[in-house]
């Protein structure tokens, strides 16, 4: 990627919800050329609407020149078949945190693109193994594992499935770097870093609450005063979705077999109850007022 300096990178982001449509966003504005790929037409124009929104917000606060939003916005085409992803050097993929969801598109992507394309995915929690397995080219399969939202927060989780190569690992690492992020290289184990650490504090957060030791407000804010982190474990489960911080601990401990990461049954109680947080409108804390914003 990037060897001959007058080509253009080229990128197929595949899904087009919030990680997608901000991963997208990252890499029109360093200058790839990028088709964004979701089989539902009303998400790619939630999307294209969300990337052309924080390039104003961008503009407006002077970090892009007037003219760039309209450049970067030009960069990005979307489609609803895989087959635009046939062009692109590296793909990313970033769509519904499912098993069986992610490998059916991992099968269709090493029929449809490129020999030499790096296959990513930017799972949370998936074996990077398993789904490089469902390839003709492990060796080409690796994480990239982006923070929400993406076009603010630095970090990239690289993760190395079983069989990912060296060269291919380098260069989604100097992708990464090309994007102004900070990529971080990691083996495939469940969770990886991130997840690992992060859900067995959120999953105790809850059980504080659970066991009345004491509100959320506070737990948040012993955590954001005593422990300098800038969001509470509470609210930052809201911000990622309960119901996704439930599906990481079912992999953590199902891939780990430790009953360590059982996930708090006042967790499951608020999933059942389709209280996901910001996204439903309720978790730990009521969004109600700011969706009707």
């Amino acid at each position: 990627m990037g060897s001959k300096a007058s080509r253009v990178n080229r990128a197929a982001v595949v899904g087009a919800g919030t990680m997608g449509n901000g991963i997208a966003h990252v890499f029109a504005q360093q200058g790839w050329e990028v088709a964004l790929i979701d089989t539902v037409p009303a998400a790619l124009e939630k999307a294209t609407a969300t990337i052309r929104s924080n390039l104003d917000r961008q503009m407006k606060k002077g970090t892009l020149p007037p003219e760039a939003p309209a450049q970067i916005m030009g960069r990005i085409r979307t489609g609803t078949a895989l087959d635009a992803a046939a062009t692109a050097d590296l793909v990313v993929e970033a769509a519904s945190e499912s098993p069986p969801v992610k490998f059916s598109l991992f099968e269709q992507l090493d029929r449809v693109a490129g020999s030499g394309a790096i296959l990513a995915t930017n799972t949370s929690s998936i074996s990077i193994t398993e789904i490089a397995s469902r390839t003709k080219r492990p060796g080409q399969v690796i994480g990239m594992h982006f923070m929400n939202p993406v076009p603010v927060m630095q970090l990239v989780e690289v993760i190395r499935g079983h069989a990912t190569s060296d060269a291919t690992t380098s260069a989604v690492m100097e992708a990464a770097r090309g994007l102004g992020k900070t990529p971080v290289e990691v083996n495939d184990y469940p969770g990886f870093v991130s997840n690992r650490v992060l859900m067995p504090m959120i999953n105790e957060a809850i059980f504080c609450v659970m066991e009345g030791v004491a509100t959320p407000e506070s737990i948040d804010t012993v955590m954001k005063l005593g422990m300098a982190h800038p969001m509470g474990p509470l609210a930052l489960a809201d911000f990622i979705g309960l119901d996704v911080c439930l599906a990481i601990l079912e992999v953590l401990q199902r891939g780990l077999g430790d009953d360590k990461y059982r996930a708090a049954p006042l967790l499951r109680k608020m999933v059942a109850a389709g209280h996901l947080g910001r996204k439903s409108g309720k978790g730990f804390y009521d969004y109600e007022q700011e969706r009707k914003w």
